[in-house]
């Protein structure tokens, strides 16, 4: 399940980037981490009111801060795909269970 997920991601971010002509080198997957992870960050101000809303209701608040959340995972397991991290190891050494593999 974890590799197919990641799979899937990677397809996306490859479609993409061909479509907007990224290059996505070693560096790339670090920065988007990043960049996504702040994006996530302010909308979790503006949820916790540590931010200007801009006019977002609760319901968008909400929808947003899902898709920040989903766009952090994805890369994540970018980062951790394009690096050669085995993450069912990892979560199996560090949260003590194993991720089930379909």
């Amino acid at each position: 399940m974890l590799s197919d997920l990641i799979q899937q991601f990677e397809n996306a971010s490859a479609t993409y980037a061909a479509a907007n002509s990224v290059e996505r080198d070693d560096d790339w997957f670090v920065l988007k981490l990043q960049e996504e992870m702040g994006e996530l960050t302010q909308i979790w101000n503006r949820t916790t009111g540590r931010g200007r809303r801009k006019g977002m209701t609760d319901a968008e608040l909400a929808t947003a801060l899902a898709d920040e959340t989903a766009d952090l995972l994805g890369h994540v397991l970018l980062f951790a795909h394009r690096n050669g991290v085995d993450l069912a190891a990892a979560v199996e050494r560090k949260w003590r269970f194993r991720p089930q593999e379909s």
